[in-house]
């Protein structure tokens, strides 16, 4: 049975996906404490990115929003995988996002701002975090967008 967060995430019309494995030698998730990792999320949808490139280049600004709201799904799956349960998350402490950049490209916050408002519109103040965005020359299988995410969780 799905829990509150789970239920939120409905009501948006969103679905929780699947974790997606990884690409390299490392987890999707650790939990240390009280307190949960995630690796670098790209945005896999059902086993593949759907848009590639530089943002400010191939991709626009609009559309590497989207795709970091996809990154923060793929985020809370895979600290589903190490929590159990999403509604052990007592706060969102960090995200750090990564926007492959243009090099005159600038709008790197209000790309990760789909992740940021993601977490928000399901999490409510528990949503609200410290963050970066970093533009950098080239991410993973050429993704516009990772997003990383710490959190932690009550009762841990």
């Amino acid at each position: 049975m799905a829990g509150a967060v789970e239920a939120k995430l409905a009501e948006l019309g969103l679905t929780l996906p699947d974790v997606v494995p990884p690409l390299a030698s490392y987890q999707p998730a650790v939990q240390s404490g009280a307190y949960v990792y995630t690796s670098g999320q790209l945005p896999m949808v059902d086993g593949k990115l759907a848009v590639t490139g530089k943002v400010g280049a191939e991709v626009t600004a609009d559309e590497a929003k989207e795709l970091a709201k996809t990154c923060a799904l793929n985020a809370l799956a895979a600290v589903k995988s190490v929590a159990g349960d999403l509604d052990r998350i007592a706060r969102v402490v960090k995200v750090v996002g990564f926007v492959a950049s243009a090099s005159d490209f600038t709008g790197q916050p209000a790309v990760i701002n789909g992740a940021s408002e993601l977490l928000g519109a399901v999490l409510g103040d528990k949503g609200v975090h410290a963050r970066s965005a970093v533009g950098v020359a080239v991410l993973p299988l050429d993704a516009p967008v990772e997003v990383e995410v710490q959190v932690e969780l009550a009762g841990a």
